[in-house]
């Protein structure tokens, strides 16, 4: 029919077909979970860390109900924006990256999320085996998943630590492969999550 084709170059689009979400940017809505997921992750374990050498008072039953509110919070954002991430997809790989750092890229990104769904489970778990239950926000009470069991549940608090410290370590690697794209490499990787950064170097 004549659009402009020859037969060999209609050939490579068959086979090389544009991806359904193919974009050089994330949304806005992926910006803003991922920036609020962050904050709410921070603040969360620093809450953790303050509280956990309290001594025993009406105080730190507040804290720790306000941490288990905002893990089961952070759970549900991190669902939100697995949904938008399934839906909507993510940008592709900078073409000038080597393949080894775009695969680490994405294990890490895999891990994380991997981390952020088993940490609130977690403290979840052990809330229940522990025999402490978890009302969100003191109004929606959660059902506990397992039975009161003491060394169960300092089992799971020492799994619960562990995997915050993996956490931290990955989300410290993640920032310093960030960075070092933003002020080596000259990149717009980080720009791509911090638009801001795109904007000021205009």
């Amino acid at each position: 029919m004549g659009f402009g084709y020859s037969s060999s170059q209609v050939l490579l689009i068959h086979r090389n077909p544009m991806p359904s979400h193919a974009t050089k940017h994330y949304t806005h809505t992926a910006i803003a979970l991922h920036w609020l997921i962050a904050l709410c992750l921070g603040s969360t374990a620093l809450l953790g860390l303050y509280m956990s050498d309290l001594p025993f008072s009406p105080a730190k039953l507040q804290y720790f109900s306000w941490h288990k509110w905002a893990g089961v919070s952070i759970f549900l954002l991190v669902v939100l924006r697995l949904i938008w991430r399934l839906i909507k997809g993510v940008p592709a790989a900078p073409a000038h990256l080597p393949l080894w750092q775009q695969s680490a890229a994405e294990w890490t990104h895999r891990l994380l999320y991997v981390l952020m769904f088993a940490i609130p489970l977690s403290g979840w778990l052990m809330s229940s085996a522990k025999g402490v239950p978890t009302v969100y926000f003191g109004l929606l009470p959660l059902p506990d998943l397992l039975e009161r069991n003491v060394e169960l549940g300092k089992q799971l608090a020492s799994l619960h630590g562990a995997l915050n410290l993996g956490m931290l370590g990955l989300v410290l690697l993640h920032a310093a492969a960030a960075i070092k794209h933003h002020l080596i490499d000259r990149d717009e990787v980080l720009a791509r999550m911090l638009p801001v950064l795109k904007k000021q170097s205009r």
